[in-house]
């Protein structure tokens, strides 16, 4: 886990909440009072807000954490408890009956973790562990629609398509980082008016795997670059100083951290 994580006391403005985020590029924050936990903010929750209600503080944004650990949990079983909870963190608290914070563990602490002890996945390649049903967007795609998309889904990043091509992705953080996420849920003018593409903002180009890449070599990208998601392609054209990325490729399936973790954890 991350001992003594960056928190936010429960009166901090949004407008400061989201500094942090984008600043920090943390995924979720938790809330203290006098450092007992009170909630949890994530970039979905951030890219909820509107400017219209900018004014709130972070108690107006936390939800309830999906699961609380205290540090005496066996590894394996909070991972499961974690990832069937839907979620992809926890907060660490002292015990059950005392909610002072100590610090934050998430699925990328537990998968690094078991790389670190020399754990062995069930699969050896990505064959049957990516999903071949993919949530995308396209390059020109207006960000307020996409991050409605992922707001509908949960996902938190999805893969960018030009000529039914893979050429980017783009996710929460990007948009959170691009200043637009104010445009959420205001007027339809205001969407008009301020309609950004997504092509201004994703990253491109996109770090790819293909199904015979090994879930030991995925589980190392998806930590290094810290990414939730990792595009599955075929027929990639590789950017020659940088063989992992694609400048296009035809996109056939994604893997998340938390398929790959069931992976090792199964």
């Amino acid at each position: 886990m991350t001992p003594d994580p960056v928190t936010v006391s429960a009166d901090t403005p949004a407008t400061k909440v989201r500094s942090v985020f984008r600043e920090e590029g943390f995924r979720t924050i938790p809330v203290v009072s006098q450092n007992r936990l009170e909630g949890i903010i994530t970039r979905g929750d951030m890219l909820n807000i509107s400017s219209t209600k900018s004014n709130i503080d972070a108690r107006g944004i936390m939800g309830r954490p999906l699961v609380i650990a205290t540090p005496d949990m066996e590894l394996t079983s909070l991972a499961r408890k974690i990832m069937e909870a839907g979620t992809v963190y926890a907060p660490v608290v002292e015990s059950q009956d005392d909610m002072h914070l100590v610090g934050i563990i998430t699925v990328a602490d537990i998968l690094r973790k078991l790389l670190y002890n020399g754990a062995t996945p069930r699969d050896q390649t990505l064959e049957g562990v990516f999903n071949s049903q993919v949530v995308t967007c396209n390059h020109h795609d207006q960000i307020s629609h996409v991050w409605k998309r992922m707001d509908e889904t949960g996902f938190s990043g999805l893969p960018v398509i030009k000529k039914n091509k893979i050429i980017g992705i783009i996710t929460r953080m990007d948009i959170i980082r691009s200043g637009h996420v104010r445009m959420g849920r205001e007027s339809q003018s205001h969407e008009t008016r301020g309609a950004v593409m997504v092509e201004k903002i994703m990253k491109t180009p996109p770090l790819v795997a293909t199904s015979s890449t090994t879930v030991h070599e995925a589980a190392e990208m998806l930590l290094e670059y810290d990414i939730g998601r990792l595009p599955i392609v075929k027929n990639p054209i590789y950017v020659k100083r940088e063989p992992r990325r694609a400048k296009e490729a035809d996109l056939i399936g994604i893997v998340s951290r938390e398929d790959i973790l069931w992976s090792y954890i199964n």
